[in-house]
């Protein structure tokens, strides 16, 4: 098997200690503050918190965060992910896109990310809550830039359009990792074949809206994979393609084979530029979301 070995990488062995390039620093300074106080006074979710990502402190330090629509309980158990996992019961928020809108309008903010966790137990997959999210938000800010990461709807496009026809700015959603290593990585309903398919719509659907994906490395795939999922992605036309270093968030989770590099990363960064993608983003803090706005522009 031929490891992700451009430059170098540094297997991670049990107990291995971070390496210096994914250190990060604490939360603080009077932004941070304000995004979460207004978060919490909002009752809102946010992926950066209950997905552990290691950028919060700079993405809320500069007046920014990715907001988790939908509750925070996860229908689907992915091996990856910190979510909590569970049945909501068909329970829905129904003013939630309301406050949604409130928060980006009193914070400032003129680019939002929305996520959601996957509800399986709801017919539409939680379709239409991103879509009045979306149209909310446009209603309250005007001018306002809205980018939505979406789960795969089982592969419903009916469902998928609901949130199309509300006209997000981007649409993203992540194959998370190469085929090989799918079925070991993520839920057993999510499949890689049926994520192309999403985003392939997505951008039949609106051949000018930006679509995106992501990929985490780190958890054993080899260079040759990753390319081919590029050249998987770029075929259906994704334009923004995202990589970044796979952090275990307990000893639940799947263990991290190795931390790639940051020279790796800017190495993956230039080939996926050579396939023609209209933005790239690689390195190893990357998340799907992380500068997703200077990705945009």
């Amino acid at each position: 098997m031929i490891h992700i070995n451009l430059i170098e990488t540094t297997v991670a062995p049990k107990h291995t200690p971070k390496p210096k390039w994914l250190k990060v620093q604490l939360p603080r300074g009077d932004d941070y503050e304000r995004v979460k106080a207004k978060v919490n006074t909002l009752g809102l979710n946010t992926v950066c918190k209950e997905a552990m990502c290691p950028n919060l402190a700079e993405c809320w330090g500069a007046g920014t965060a990715t907001i988790m629509i939908l509750g925070d309980t996860c229908t689907r158990g992915c091996r990856f992910c910190n979510v909590k996992t569970g049945n909501p019961r068909g329970e829905v928020d129904w003013m939630e896109p309301v406050r949604v809108a409130e928060a980006v309008r009193d914070l400032g903010w003129q680019y939002l990310v929305v996520t959601a966790v996957d509800r399986d137990d709801l017919a539409d997959g939680g379709a239409l809550i991103f879509a009045n999210t979306i149209r909310a938000i446009h209603e309250k800010v005007p001018g306002a830039k809205v980018e939505v990461l979406t789960g795969d709807y089982r592969g419903d496009l009916n469902a998928l359009d609901i949130v199309l026809d509300a006209k997000p700015d981007v649409f993203a959603h992540n194959l998370e990792t190469v085929r090989r290593l799918t079925p070991r990585v993520r839920d057993k309903r999510a499949k890689y074949d049926q994520s192309l398919s999403i985003l392939r719509h997505a951008k039949q659907h609106a051949p000018q809206r930006y679509t995106k994906t992501s990929l985490m490395l780190g958890l054993g795939e080899t260079m040759e994979e990753i390319e081919i999922a590029m050249d998987d992605a770029r075929a259906i036309g994704v334009d923004i393609f995202t990589m970044g270093q796979y952090l275990q968030p307990s000893k639940k989770h799947l263990p991290v084979v190795e931390f790639v590099t940051p020279e790796c990363f800017e190495e993956l960064r230039v080939l996926g530029v050579s396939k023609g993608f209209h933005q790239v983003v690689s390195s190893p803090l990357s998340r799907s979301s992380y500068h997703a706005e200077q990705a945009f522009h």
